[in-house]
């Protein structure tokens, strides 16, 4: 072999003396290997052993502390530990122990696979000076080509052409730079004794020079034990094409053609192919003569990788010498049909090519094979929540794993490679489909994986039409748009599991659950009005609406697309209504509604008493005078909307008969609660004044804060000229069915905490909607014991707000006043005196701003003032002055935000209720579409042990069992069992009740003026300062979300933020520590 001094001017040859060559008279002795050792993890280690168990040979694993749980070990015949208490990697270096367990268990063979100590001379030296065969080059040959700038002289001296660069390894960052002052830039830092993409840096411009020089070489250092870099001139967008050769001690080197590795991830190959495509013949004849004319030269023996760069002039230049297995040599067997571990143990052996039958005239190249590394995208997670996988096979794929199993653990470790895919057909497109086939299979869970992407890329015309460089994956930003994956079973039992462990996600915890048994059906419905639907758990109002009608009116006046779309989706009748009667506002919504050609029926809100003189802001007249000028702006309905239930029916005959005799013609529609228990009386009185249409509800739905019983007023009338003609018994049918489907919704019923109505509204005016939510809140907030109080605050809270009329939202910023008071221990006269430094809800500051409309009346003052201080004021019409919103924009940016196509009822929704909508996007991005569950799944989970089925869409159907839930866990999790069709899974979900448990907050002391606290429960939606920020008083540090209120904390002085003891996203109990100023 040929020995060579390096010297600072050049080469200088010494000696030359020929390795053993064919017509040598001296012979290696054949020696059988009885038993391999894999030095090395993972993939390769299995596929050591998988050829060692084919030969009959016994097999040896080693692995480290953190790969007690990996494969490996459990593929060959013995394991044992290594490397004890070190690092990860460094214990797959600790060559010392390597060698030791080697001897002690009698091994006679070790293969170090890649990567590791494959291509460390001193390991090599080590198993040979331990009497052990090193399955690979001799201790001097990895030597020679683990150093690249000795591999790099050789190759000149064998003629090979080479890439400009440094003759010795650099030493010092000077040295870099007078590189880059002869050759010019860019130029290429590489580490000098590995590969893999480690330690190697492209610089394009001067000021990059040392950044990428210490990064390069602390990547070297991390990966191979040695930091020293060499630099060469960088050639732009050049093929990657490596050739694989194979040598025998006698001197026989072949080749077995050529891999294309251009596709690269920051240097790191991603999707190989062999042969390479479009590969000119002149040019593949002169890579492999060069590639076998180089390992000849050095006296190569077993089986190893010529590199070679080709530029876009289609000449080739030496870069390295892998002297080992390469991770992509699987396209080369498939190709070749060649065994390269075989044949690797048979050349350690001592046998020659020729005995094995390997001449290079019997090497022809068979079709074309494509390998793909899947690979996790954020091993750093270390951990599986939710093991799944399932590969893709078939008529043409490979599959060479060792991570990649169902409840594997995916170490943070070590390579990131889960499994290679390697496709096989008779050319590049037949492979590449077989290849997309395959992957499209996959089903892994728990992890991220490259599968989109790789999709892409098997996708991608260029790819596809052969015409690749190492450049391909940089110019084609496309390939990192993923599609994203359904994934819509796991996320399905990820729901199920959670509702199981948590229950309801009710607004209070309750002890109610939901009725085990489905409502039945009437077998006879009384008719497409009366008809009910079957219960659908996660189905949404648009959904709904396209199949069974119209989805809920919204609490704003909708834009003019929105009732086309509501139209479109099955909207006859639009009830057009505003909080405050606020005139500007309904007449926008008539606009939209008619020019949409919908039904429009503008509904005004009842407050007070027409019947009591004595109550005289919204008298008789003022319904009327309203009522008129909607009339004239040409609407075809008028509906009462009595929200409180305060009609009485003096009042009916009175407000009903005036709008009888003023609008003769005009349908009249009267909607009440009846929370007081007069609601029917009050609907035969409208009826009797000469009301069209009155809104009633199931008698199983009726009473409390609902709506006046359906079987009562069906019953009063019968046999009177009011007669409905509706027959009772179907009224009963009817009732039966929803009486079961609201004992579904048990957890949720406002029974759970009201038992009855009250005719305390016609003191306190709460709303029949608001009047249950008001409860459910003040119980959420520990303050059910007082309800009373909140409902003697409520009228309190309204008399400062002017009197309103009180219907979503004005309602809800009367209640969250109320509770703020009796929260806080304030009195009326106490909240208008403070009114400069308390930190009011949000709501109640942005309807004094004026972002609802103007009450009738006017604003309440000097309370406005007092509470608004700087603060912004809208005059007039709430968004006549905003710009108009570009759908289409809106349309584009969330569908960059959440990588899907947007609907227009998604656009809608997202333009209407931003935050709502982003909360459904989040939701069903965790659990996916829940519509395909029936209301009890939905809201309860399964049984233990039950069955059933979830159709996810026509020919789609899940069989899904409920086996088991385990304990808690040290993470407040539990681990929910299941069986999928057939197969286990098992989901971690969080405990919420055992989290909130295990949570210790600290709570804001009183006595010390700068600790805020939460002034009241809620969850933290903002946090407006950071700490050490200057914050000046009555300056917004916070907003919390309790039940739909929200409320910004301000600060009570100024100072220093000093410590911020609050997240985005956490629950905090009532005087919970926010921050604390100093």
């Amino acid at each position: 072999m040929w020995r060579f001094r390096l010297a600072q001017g050049g080469l200088r040859l010494l000696t030359v003396r020929r390795a053993y060559s064919s017509k040598s008279s001296h012979y290696p002795e054949y020696k059988p290997i009885k038993k391999v050792m894999v030095a090395n993890r993972g993939e390769i280690a299995i596929r050591v052993f998988r050829a060692c168990t084919e030969l009959g040979i016994r097999t040896v694993a080693v692995y480290s502390e953190q790969d007690i749980g990996q494969m490996h070990r459990q593929k060959a015949d013995e394991a044992y530990l290594i490397g004890r208490g070190l690092a990860p990697v460094q214990a797959y270096l600790d060559i010392p122990d390597i060698i030791k367990v080697a001897k002690e268990n009698h091994v006679d063979a070790v293969h170090p696979g890649y990567g590791f100590l494959s291509e460390r001379a001193d390991f090599a030296q080590a198993c040979q000076d331990a009497g052990i065969k090193f399955i690979g080059p001799s201790p001097e040959v990895v030597r020679k080509m683990g150093d690249k700038v000795e591999a790099r002289a050789i190759a000149i001296a064998a003629g090979v052409p080479v890439v400009p660069g440094t003759d010795n390894p650099i030493s010092s960052l000077n040295e870099a730079r007078e590189f880059c002052n002869t050759y010019g830039l860019p130029i290429i830092f590489k580490a000098a004794y590995g590969g893999g993409g480690r330690g190697m840096r492209v610089v394009h411009s001067f000021e990059e020079v040392e950044e990428n020089y210490n990064r390069a070489y602390s990547e070297a250092l991390a990966a191979f034990g040695n930091g020293t870099l060499f630099v060469e001139k960088f050639i732009e967008k050049p093929r990657h094409i490596e050739v694989q050769i194979l040598g025998d001690q006698f001197g026989n080197v072949l080749h077995l053609y050529e891999r294309d590795c251009s596709i690269q991830r920051r240097h790191q190959k991603v999707v190989e192919i062999a042969p390479a495509t479009h590969l000119d013949p002149q040019l593949r004849s002169r890579l492999t003569s060069d590639s076998v004319k180089l390992a000849k030269q050095v006296g190569y023996e077993n089986a190893g990788t010529v590199e070679f760069l080709i530029d876009k002039y289609g000449k080739h230049y030496f870069i390295e010498v892998n002297s080992r297995l390469q991770v992509e040599h699987t396209v080369t067997e498939e190709i070749t049909n060649v065994d390269l571990v075989h044949a690797q143990i048979h050349v350690a052996e001592g046998r020659s090519l020729p005995d094995m039958g390997l001449r290079q005239e019997n090497i022809r190249i068979n079709g074309c094979a494509i390998q793909c590394r899947v690979t996790t995208e954020d091993p750093a997670r270390g951990f599986q929540p939710d093991p799944v996988f399932r590969s893709g096979e078939g008529m043409g794929i490979r599959l060479d794993n060792a991570s990649a199993f169902q409840g594997a653990l995916i170490s943070p470790h070590y390579d990131s490679l889960l499994v290679k895919v390697i496709a096989h057909g008779k050319d590049h497109p037949t492979a590449a489909t077989k290849m997309s086939r395959a992957l499209a299979e996959f089903r892994v869970r728990g992890v991220k994986t490259n599968i989109p992407f790789l999709q892409n890329v098997l996708n991608n015309q260029q790819f596809l039409a052969g015409t690749v460089d190492t450049q391909f994956i940089d110019e084609n930003p496309e390939l990192f748009q993923l599609r994203p994956v359904q994934n819509r079973a796991q996320k399905l039992l990820h729901y199920l599991g959670h509702v199981m462990v948590n229950g309801p996600q009710t607004p209070i915890a309750t002890k109610a659950t939901p009725s085990p048994i489905d409502p039945i059906i009437p077998p006879v419905p009384m008719g497409e009005s009366l008809g009910p639907a079957n219960l659908k758990g996660g189905e949404g109002p648009w959904e709904r609406g396209r199949r069974r009608g119209p989805p809920p009116s919204a609490p704003a006046p909708p834009p003019p697309r929105f009732c086309e779309v509501a139209k479109e989706n099955g909207m006859d009748v639009f009830r057009i209504f505003d909080s405050l009667n606020y005139l500007p506002n309904l007449l926008l919504g008539i606009e939209a509604v008619g020019s949409a050609g919908g039904v429009v029926e503008a509904a005004i809100s009842y407050t007070g008493d027409v019947a009591d003189p004595s109550r005289t802001k919204y008298s008789l007249k003022y319904y009327t005078d309203l009522a008129e000028q909607l009339v004239r702006a040409g609407i075809h309905i008028l509906c009462i909307k009595d929200m409180a239930g305060l009609l009485k029916p003096a009042a009916c005959t009175m407000l009903v008969g005036a709008l009888r005799d003023r609008f003769p013609d005009l349908p009249l529609h009267i909607h009440t609660h009846d929370t007081a228990g007069s609601g029917v009386a009050n609907m035969l009185a409208c009826a009797q004044a000469g009301a069209d249409v009155v809104d009633v509800a199931v008698d199983s739905m009726s009473g409390i804060t609902s709506q006046p019983s359906m079987g009562a007023l069906v019953a009063c009338t019968k046999g009177t000229p009011l007669d409905t003609g509706v027959p009772l018994e179907r009224v009963f049918d009817y009732s039966e069915y929803w009486e079961g489907a609201r004992g579904l919704y048990a957890p949720f019923d406002c029974t759970a905490t009201m038992k009855s109505g009250n005719s305390d509204v016609y003191e306190n005016e709460i709303p029949g909607g608001q009047y249950t939510n008001l409860h459910f809140q003040a119980h959420s907030m520990g303050l059910g014991s007082k309800f009373k109080e909140v409902k003697k605050a409520y009228v309190e809270a309204n008399q400062m707000l002017g009197d309103l009329i009180k219907v979503t939202p004005s309602s809800k910023i009367v209640g969250d006043l109320a509770q703020f008071m009796v929260q806080n221990g304030l009195s009326r006269a106490d909240a208008e005196e403070g009114a400069e430094e308390l930190s009011f809800p949000r709501s109640v500051v942005e309807f004094l701003q004026g972002y609802i409309g103007v009450p009738y009346g006017g604003f309440p003052e000097p309370f406005r003032t007092k509470v608004l201080k700087d603060l912004p004021r809208v005059e007039g019409r709430p968004g006549a002055t905003l710009p108009s919103l570009d759908l289409g924009a809106l349309e584009k940016e969330l569908e960059e935000r959440h990588g899907e196509e947007m609907t227009p009822e998604d656009v809608l929704s997202a333009a209407m209720y931003p935050d709502v909508f982003q909360q459904f996007k989040d939701f069903t991005h965790t659990f996916g579409p829940l519509e395909c569950l029936d209301t009890r799944l939905f809201l309860q989970g399964p049984k233990i042990a039950e069955e059933f089925e979830v159709e996810l869409e026509r020919g789609k159907t899940l069989h899904i069992k409920a086996l088991a839930m385990g304990a808690l866990n040290r993470a407040g999790q539990r681990q929910v069992f299941f069986e999928l069709n057939g197969q286990v899974r098992s989901i971690l979900v969080k405990d919420t009740q055992a989290m909130k448990e295990m949570h210790f907050h600290p709570k804001a002391l009183k006595d010390v003026k700068g600790q805020i606290g939460a002034p009241m429960p809620g969850k933290v939606i903002d946090i407006k300062v950071k700490e050490g920020a200057k914050v000046s008083k009555g300056q917004p540090l916070c907003v919390l979300s309790a039940m739909k209120m929200e409320t910004v904390v301000t600060a009570p002085i100024e100072g220093t933020v000093r410590k911020v003891h609050v997240t985005r996203e956490m629950t905090l109990e009532g005087d919970d520590l926010i921050l604390e100023i100093e």
